[in-house]
């Protein structure tokens, strides 16, 4: 189990970081991830990175973009990224259950309609990178911890405290792409 002193501390860092970039700028960014520093065992080879290999992922990408491009052939793009608000509404359904968390994150973390469309179409890819064909309440909470940044300035106690809670009440969903 991770210590909450060393979750805040690492969020601090980030926020001290991501504070030099605006609001709207950091809004415009689909996926926002730490990712910490590769220890020293790992590098010297000592002991057998925990994650899969490069061509594991490789394989997962290259079937993804297949089926996105299935999807999309018809809308004449090549990837859920460029996706139209209509064709977010119409690719990216989520149920209730879904909807309700989205909601809930939206609500609690103040996230703009931007955010809402951007979340979504991540949603669509995380779904596609497992390689199914419905977005599940798991993808969407997934989608959501790698969109949400720590503001800066006078809201950033709350923020920090507003995403661990975020955080614990989405693991469960989580837990359900393992």
């Amino acid at each position: 189990m991770i210590r909450r002193a060393s979750v805040v501390a690492r969020l601090c860092r980030f926020c001290r970081y991501v504070g030099r970039i605006s609001g709207p700028l950091r809004d415009r960014i689909d996926i926002h991830i730490d990712v910490p520093a590769v220890k020293f065992r790992e590098l010297t080879g000592d002991t057998a990175p925990e994650t899969d290999s490069s061509s594991t992922i490789r394989e997962r990408v290259i079937q993804a973009r297949a089926r996105q491009q299935r999807r999309l052939t018809a809308e004449k793009i090549f990837s859920n990224a460029v996706m139209t608000p209509r064709m977010i509404r119409r690719y990216c359904r989520i149920d209730g259950e879904s909807e309700q968390m989205l909601e809930r994150a939206m609500t609690r973390l103040g996230l703009s309609a931007r955010a809402y469309d951007r979340i979504l179409k991540v949603s669509r890819t995380i779904a596609d990178l497992e390689g199914s064909e419905e977005i599940r309440s798991a993808h969407v909470a997934e989608a959501v911890i790698v969109h949400w940044t720590v503001p800066t300035g006078p809201d950033r106690e709350w923020a920090l405290q507003e995403l661990i809670c975020s955080r614990a009440l989405l693991m469960p969903q989580m837990d359900q792409l393992d």
